[in-house]
């Protein structure tokens, strides 16, 4: 269920980034507006992750899901309505607002429920929602998108959303243990608290990392890949099928293997795989359907092999009484650094002749340097989780 719950969310975001194609020329909107309309979505969802870190350990994490998950299928079906560029962006604000909390509230249940020798192999289960967001949302939104428009795939998530929340209320039971440890200390004192923790700190600032290296290509993928590298737009749903496809194998592999080599053995190899194929991808020219295809399949295992181990990290951190609050705050930061990625990259590329984008190489490399940083501070993590052991088991609640 909750792999299913988590196709709605990252589908909702991630269909944006392939819409591009068809969104920009159908509204009229330049390379700037369309980062707008990814980065508020991200915006948005920061802000309702923030605000809710102080309540998110305070209730049944099932009732939390069901509430924000109800506001996000609204705000997805707003966004199958609206007819203006200002209306769009209002819309994906309020499905931001909702769905930025999802995302943690899922990952504090697979804590709250798993420990932590096989996490790895349940992160990877879970993230491949990723993957038949590829392999099913993505190629089937481009399609309906091709025959009825661009609004049509978000009426279709939000016929697949309800059926799925209507699930979880009937067969996911509630999930209230954590409510034992808590204390009578206010929502603020329980965030300032979480946001004031070395450990926590070090923890955001690699998500932050990890997300600007992540989002900062995808939101032009598909207007690059048929403008820059010649590809038809036919040819997108194929190219995002093979793709997903192959991420939805990598997944549980990855996450086995974070289980048995170490998580950290596996994110050297993702960042490895990164820095080699993002500067391929990004100074290609014309290029065969085939080897787009090849290079973008290198790059999601690039990502699923970051992806999975430093959440399997980063979930060995918090005790049980601020697992909720410490999920919403690094969701809050993954959103808003995925907004400012998006921007960014906006300000960087910009639409030459044709509608070729230039500059795309120079957000290459940034990501690049991010990820290199970012491989140090992991690596920071992993050190101080060997140091104390009995913390990356987390069995006992705070002092």
């Amino acid at each position: 269920m909750l792999a299913f719950l988590q196709f709605t969310i990252i589908l909702d975001f991630m269909i944006i980034s392939p819409l591009g194609a068809i969104l920009m020329p159908a509204m009229q909107i330049t390379p700037a507006q369309f980062g707008l309309v990814v980065s508020v979505y991200a915006f948005s969802a920061g802000a309702s992750g923030f605000l809710a870190a102080g309540f998110a350990d305070r209730y049944d994490r099932k009732k939390l899901l069901l509430f924000f998950y109800t506001g996000f299928v609204l705000g997805t079906l707003m966004c199958g309505l609206v007819n203006s560029f200002e209306a769009l962006v209002a819309a994906r604000m309020i499905t931001g607002f909702f769905g930025g909390v999802i995302g943690s509230v899922v990952f504090a249940i697979i804590v709250d429920l798993f420990p932590l020798e096989k996490r790895g192999r349940v992160m990877g289960f879970v993230q491949t929602a990723f993957a038949a967001s590829q392999i099913l949302g993505l190629p089937a939104g481009l399609y309906f998108s091709n025959l009825w428009g661009w609004h049509a795939p978000f009426i279709m998530m939000v016929g697949v959303s309800a059926l799925v929340g209507v699930a979880i209320f009937i067969y996911l039971r509630p999930i209230d243990e954590h409510l034992k440890n808590q204390t009578d200390r206010s929502a603020i004192h329980h965030l300032v608290e979480t946001v004031s923790r070395p450990r926590y700190l070090l923890a955001f600032s690699a998500t932050a990392l990890l997300t600007i290296g992540g989002f900062m290509l995808t939101p032009f993928s598909s207007a690059y890949t048929v403008n820059n590298l010649g590809i038809a737009v036919d040819d997108l749903p194929l190219i995002y099928l093979i793709s997903g496809f192959s991420a939805i194998v990598a997944g549980p592999l990855v996450g086995r293997a974070c289980d048995t080599f170490g998580s950290f053995r596996i994110f050297f190899f993702g960042t490895l795989v990164s820095i080699v194929t993002v500067p391929l991808y990004t100074n290609l020219g014309i290029t065969p359907l085939s080897l787009v295809i090849l290079v973008n399949v290198a790059m999601f295992v690039g990502v699923f092999s970051r992806m999975i181990p430093s959440q399997t990290l980063m979930s060995a951190i918090p005790s049980p009484s601020s697992r909720g609050a410490f999920m919403s705050v690094s969701s809050s930061i993954q959103q808003v650094a995925g907004g400012c990625a998006s921007i960014l990259a906006g300000l960087i590329v910009t639409e030459g002749p044709n509608g070729v984008l230039q500059y795309i190489d120079v957000v290459g490399y940034m990501v690049v340097a991010t990820s290199i940083v970012t491989l140090f501070i992991i690596w920071l993590i992993y050190g101080s989780l060997q140091e104390a052991p009995r913390q990356a088991v987390v069995t006992t609640t705070d002092p």
